[in-house]
C-alpha cells in the first residue's frame, strides 16, 4: 500500500454536500441573485476531481429541493433548470466511462420540466453499470417527502407489519447509501431536509464560506476534522 492510499485510509468514504450561498455570493459580487447558480456549478464539476484525488468513493450534491420548487421565484427556477440541462448536457462521456462513474439522481424528478427528467433518466440508464465512483445529485429532492414515498411503497407491496425493518425501508428510499460526513455551506447550521434517515449517524461540518468559495483546501480540512472525531454509532 501506497504513503497516499495509507493517508487515505480512514478518509470518508461517501461524503454529501448542501450547496448553500450561491445566491448571498452573487449579491457579493452585486450580480443578480441567481448568477450565482453559474458559480456553483463550475464549483461542482472542480470538487468532483478533488474528491476522486482524496479517495472518496461517493458523493452526493443536495442541488435542488422541493421547498426550492415550490418557493423559488419563476425566473430563478427556469436559470437553475437552464444551467441544469447544460451542466448534464456538457457531460464528458468519454471521462465519465474511462474512469467508471456511475450518476445518479434521487428526489421526485416528476415535479421537473419533462425535458429535463428525461435528460436525468437517460444519465442514469447510461451509467448505471459503472462502479468505480458514485455521484448523486438530489434534485427536487424532500427528506421527509422521500420517507412517506417510501411507506407508500411499503404499504403497496403489502408487506406484513412483522417484516417491516430498517432494510425494509432503506429498500424503499430513494437512495439507501448514508454518507459518512455531511458538508452544509454558507453559514447555516441545520440540514434542511436532506437525507434524514441516511445522516442518523453521519458527522456534521458548517462550514461559512458561500458554495463558490468552497475549495479543495476546504474539502482538505473537512477530511481531518472527520478524521479527528471518534465515531459511536449510539454504543
Amino acid at each position: 500500500m501506497s504513503e497516499q492510499e495509507l493517508n487515505q485510509l480512514n478518509n470518508p468514504k461517501h461524503i454529501a454536500i448542501i450547496l448553500d450561498g450561491n445566491r448571498r455570493f452573487a449579491k457579493k459580487l452585486m450580480l443578480e441573485p441567481w448568477k450565482g447558480h453559474e458559480y456553483g456549478k463550475e464549483k461542482v464539476e472542480q470538487i468532483l476531481d478533488y474528491a476522486k484525488d482524496l479517495g472518496v468513493n461517493e458523493i452526493t450534491f443536495y442541488a435542488l429541493s422541493v421547498e426550492n420548487i415550490k418557493n423559488r421565484p419563476k425566473n430563478e427556477l427556469e436559470y437553475l433548470y437552464k444551467i441544469f440541462r447544460e451542466m448534464f448536457r456538457d457531460i464528458d462521456k468519454e471521462k465519465i466511462n474511462k474512469n467508471k462513474i456511475k450518476m445518479r439522481f434521487i428526489g421526485n424528478l416528476s415535479l421537473l420540466p419533462q425535458d429535463l427528467k428525461e435528460q436525468c433518466e437517460k444519465i442514469e440508464q447510461e451509467t448505471k453499470d459503472n462502479d468505480n465512483f458514485i455521484v448523486n445529485y438530489a434534485v427536487a429532492y424532500g427528506g421527509r417527502q422521500e420517507i412517506i414515498e417510501a411507506v407508500k411503497k411499503i404499504l403497496k407491496n403489502k408487506i406484513k407489519e412483522e417484516d417491516v425493518n430498517e432494510e425494509t425501508i432503506e429498500n424503499a428510499l430513494y437512495m439507501k447509501d448514508q454518507p459518512d460526513l455531511v458538508i452544509r455551506t454558507g453559514g447555516e447550521k441545520r440540514t434542511s431536509n436532506f437525507l434524514p434517515w441516511q445522516s442518523a449517524y453521519s458527522e456534521l461540518i458548517f462550514l461559512d464560506k458561500f458554495w463558490p468559495e468552497f475549495e479543495k483546501q476546504d474539502l482538505i480540512n473537512c477530511i481531518e476534522e472527520f478524521k479527528s472525531r471518534k465515531r459511536n454509532f449510539g454504543k
